[in-house]
């Protein structure tokens, strides 16, 4: 190189720049390439069977940051990032620099240029002016280095408004490849508008506060039903630098429509209060009310406007519910209760009255079945993707977000692109550059399509989105917020604009909807396990006095067993479901028959004597206890019958003894069963068997028991003549006889226990 420049007159680094603008000139024509080709081909052989990079592709680079995101006249762009030697060699006289493409004029031009990955001689542009450029003498195998980047927007040769790509590229030389080639490039995409609009799309960003599962459906035992919470996890989402502080942090400054599911600000609002958490077989107290009341109060502050949309209670999953559990009875009213009382929860809670009637599938991801469940709970428009919902080839530009569907419904659909830009890991700055310059880039490129036309877009994001992500979401939303291409409205604002005829309004048929997202549904079985539940929540709450107190606690845990976030996490999933089952049977069992011994009956009637223990912590009523004589022959109830009822009420912490009139025909054994029933019929808990023998007193008996008693009473006239006179001498003597034993238990055995009762032994809120 240095030769070939004293030859020329030229200085070397003039030199090494004309050389290397030659190379790449000369790249695309067949000899170079064949000659590179020849040059590299002794090279991959010499590597043997290495996996190191090769090409363009032995060094990674990444862009950390580029500042403006979207620069107008007069700005200066600026690009850093960092540099990888993934080789084999040592990189040597190496330059970095910035490649600005021709304009990309719609989404699918967008598309090709962002798959590609290697540069491509001939089709890559060429580097701008090198005083704008980076030199590197040596890099070193497996080395990095940091870059930064300077350039007047006005250098960069951008023509028309629209979305140009902007590379970065390594140049260099290695000991096998002693010659100038591009060795790494990245590529992004630079938006540019020089003047303003008169005719902008409206943008809806969705901003989601969902989380998972985190109440249980245990309470303590005293009146405010402390609540339970199976781990402290949302304790850390909301401490500052929490994933949901962050999010509303962020917010906060941005315009966008808020998507609460209600059952993260009931779990938060039981925090500001006492509560407890699960550890182990116990439960400590928490300590994050200050952290749950500093988060609620930031978010009322932040949703004030008033651009919030509530859920159903616990995000229930609309396709699971479509798929598999719509034909497992009571499901489907689960799903309307859980949209009852969103908004009274959200209203109540952030003082702000939301809009309830939205329905979001699963990643936007509709059919008809979908379609139905959702309106059947009261939704009048079904948030969709155009990745499900998607256009002909007829239509030449993206349509309106709103589709009337038929029935009174519309399908709000949001872009899938925009929508699906910052999914997966964000937490590399390269990533994030690239997210933010991509949703820039196809917004421009949507906004420059039929001007004439007045659309709304929507974005829907991932339902849960990392710190990362949502700070690369709030990074593109900020670059747009002062309406350069774009207007910001709210969701309610996007699905009121006037349709587009020529947009699509069919729903996928139910064999359409994607493989990957019915495998991670909730199965049929678990929508069983919900009945299951409701079925002996209902029993339960029948014979209570308070039956509020479980009503509302299980209600939101089962609705909670349906939430959307449990995709993907089935055996979790399962154990909610089995710990609200369990925790429930707990409480059943807690009013129940006390075992009883076999009982001897010796005469033709008595009275048998029945215990119903309840050690709730609230009286039951509406219980009805029935005895039945299996041998009605042999002994007899109430009067001739083998059966006798009696209602039961018994006060909390108590026991009732219950006493059946019995009358005896035969001697021998009777099997007894006793069984609680609910006033309407249905059994209540386990039924109780006792053995009563009979035994008929024959004259031979009674006449040895008349003597016995005599002899009792001549003994007794003795004892109380000799205690008599014992008194009459001052003298103080013992009662020596024994204490009376009362035949059958007294009604009511009073409390069981003073001891204070520890959770689960009172029923839940």
């Amino acid at each position: 190189m240095a030769e070939a420049a004293d030859i020329q007159g030229m200085s070397p680094a003039p030199a090494r720049r004309w050389l290397r603008r030659t190379a790449a000139a000369l790249a695309g024509a067949p000899l170079v390439a064949a000659l590179l080709a020849g040059v590299a081909a002794p090279q991959a052989q010499a590597g043997g069977a290495s996996k190191a990079p090769t090409g363009s592709s032995t060094v990674s680079v990444s862009l950390d940051s580029l500042t403006p995101s979207a620069p107008v006249k007069g700005d200066t762009l600026m690009v850093s990032g960092t540099v990888t030697n993934k080789g084999k060699e040592t990189i040597t006289d190496a330059q970095i620099d910035l490649r600005v493409g021709p304009k990309l004029y719609n989404r699918a031009a967008i598309d090709t240029a962002g798959e590609r990955t290697g540069y491509v001689p001939g089709s890559d542009p060429y580097p701008i002016d090198d005083k704008y450029s980076e030199t590197i003498d040596k890099l070193p195998r497996g080395g990095s280095r940091e870059f930064s980047l300077s350039v007047p927007v006005s250098k960069l040769n951008l023509g028309d408004d629209g979305v140009y790509q902007l590379g970065v590229s390594l140049t260099g030389q290695t000991n096998r490849a002693p010659y100038d080639q591009v060795l790494g490039i990245e590529r992004t995409f630079l938006p540019w508008q020089s003047e303003d609009r008169d005719s902008k799309p409206g943008i809806s960003f969705l901003w989601p506060l969902i989380t998972s599962a985190h109440l249980t459906a245990e309470t303590g035992s005293d009146e405010q039903q402390t609540p339970v919470f199976a781990d402290d996890d949302l304790a850390a989402e909301i401490a500052p630098g929490g994933r949901l502080e962050r999010m509303v942090a962020l917010g906060s400054q941005l315009p966008v429509t808020w998507v609460v599911d209600p059952d993260l600000l009931a779990s938060v609002d039981a925090m500001t209060k006492n509560y407890r958490v699960k550890s182990g077989d116990t439960t400590v107290a928490g300590t994050n009310q200050a952290v749950a009341k500093k988060w609620l109060t930031a978010l009322e502050a932040a949703v004030a406007e008033g651009k919030v949309v509530a859920l159903p209670f616990g995000d229930p999953d609309l396709a699971s519910i479509a798929h598999r559990g719509k034909n497992v009875s009571g499901t489907l009213s689960h799903l309307q209760t859980a949209s009852e009382v969103a908004g009274v929860t959200v209203e109540t809670i952030l003082h702000v009255k939301p809009s309830t009637d939205f329905a979001w599938p699963v990643e936007g991801a509709v059919d008809p079945s979908i379609v139905d469940v959702a309106t059947s709970a009261g939704a009048h428009n079904v948030i969709a993707r155009s990745d499900s919902l998607q256009e002909d080839d007829s239509l030449s530009y993206t349509p309106t977000a709103a589709r009337p569907i038929g029935g009174g419904t519309t399908a709000v659909v949001s872009d899938a692109r925009l929508s699906t830009a910052f999914q997966g890991d964000m937490t590399k700055a390269g990533n994030a550059t690239l997210a933010v310059q991509r949703f820039l880039a196809v917004s421009l490129s949507l906004a420059e399509q039929d001007t004439e036309k007045d659309r709304s877009l929507v974005v829907a994001p991932q339902r849960m989105p990392t710190i990362a992500q949502a700070q690369a979401m709030a990074r593109a939303l900020q670059a747009l917020d002062d309406d350069r291409w774009t207007r910001s409205v709210t969701l309610t604002q996007a699905a009121a604009t006037k349709p587009d005829a020529g947009a699509t309004t069919a729903i996928p048929r139910s064999s359409q909807y994607p493989k990957r997202l019915r495998s991670q549904e909730l199965p049929t079985q678990a929508f069983q396990d919900i009945k299951s539940t409701q079925t002996s929540l209902d029993n339960f709450q029948v014979i209570l006095t308070q039956p509020e107190r479980v009503v509302t606690p299980f209600g939101n845990a089962v609705n909670r067993s349906m939430s959307t976030s449990w995709r993907g996490r089935a055996l979790e999933a399962q154990l909610y479901r089995d710990s609200v089952r369990t925790y429930l049977q707990g409480l059943v069992n807690e009013v129940q028959l006390i075992t009883k011994s076999d009982v001897t009956l010796s005469g033709r009637s008595a009275t048998i004597p029945v215990t119903v223990q309840n050690r709730l912590l609230q009286d039951v009523d509406h219980l009805v206890l029935r005895l039945k004589s299996e041998n009605a022959t042999r002994l007899e109830l109430n009067n001739g019958g083998a059966v006798a009822e009696q209602p039961i009420r018994v006060g909390a912490g108590h026991s009732q003894s219950v006493k059946f009139d019995a009358a005896a025909n035969i001697n021998g054994q009777v099997q007894m069963t006793a069984q609680l029933y609910t006033q309407d019929g249905k059994p209540y808990g386990e039924e109780m068997a006792f053995t009563v023998k009979v035994s008929e007193l024959t004259p031979t008996v009674l006449l040895v028991i008349a003597g016995g008693l005599l002899l009792l009473v001549l003994a007794g006239i003795r004892m109380y003549a000799h205690r008599k006179r014992a008194n009459a001498d001052g003298a103080t003597g013992e009662d020596g006889g024994e204490p009376e034993q009362p035949s059958d238990p007294t009604p009511d055995t009073g409390p069981e226990s003073a001891e204070p009762s520890g959770t689960g032994e009172k029923v839940d809120r």
